[in-house]
């Protein structure tokens, strides 16, 4: 397998912290496995709530949001090993906020579905 350029930038950072990188990033894809999971539970069982659109959009969303963290995970994983390599503070991430908006939003619109008649 090819070595990517930016694995031959800087110097190796000491393997503890990579390890620790990589535990963050499969964190980061097992909350995404949850999401696409919660998703395919509400689109398969989800009987009582009502409309069924809506569900079937929260579950869509839900898909989406797994599907755009797993991407953002790598980005995040690869900008930490740069930053480690380089030695430089390590990056913000758009991932956080993005994941708590949603949680939020989603948590709201199964609220509303729950007290709808």
């Amino acid at each position: 397998m090819r070595t990517p350029s930016w694995r031959r930038q800087g110097r190796e950072p000491d393997y503890r912290f990579s390890l620790a990188n990589e535990r963050t990033f499969l964190a980061w894809i097992r909350t995404a496995l949850a999401l696409l999971a919660g998703g395919v539970l509400l689109d398969q069982f989800s009987t009582h709530l009502a409309p069924h659109r809506a569900v079937l959009g929260l579950a869509i969303g839900l898909a989406s949001l797994a599907a755009a963290l797993s991407g953002m995970a790598y980005a995040r994983w690869r900008a930490n090993e740069v930053a480690m390599r380089l030695e430089q503070p390590l990056p913000s991430t758009l991932a956080i906020p993005l994941l708590a908006a949603a949680a939020l939003a989603g948590c709201a619109v199964i609220g509303l579905l729950l007290i709808a008649p």
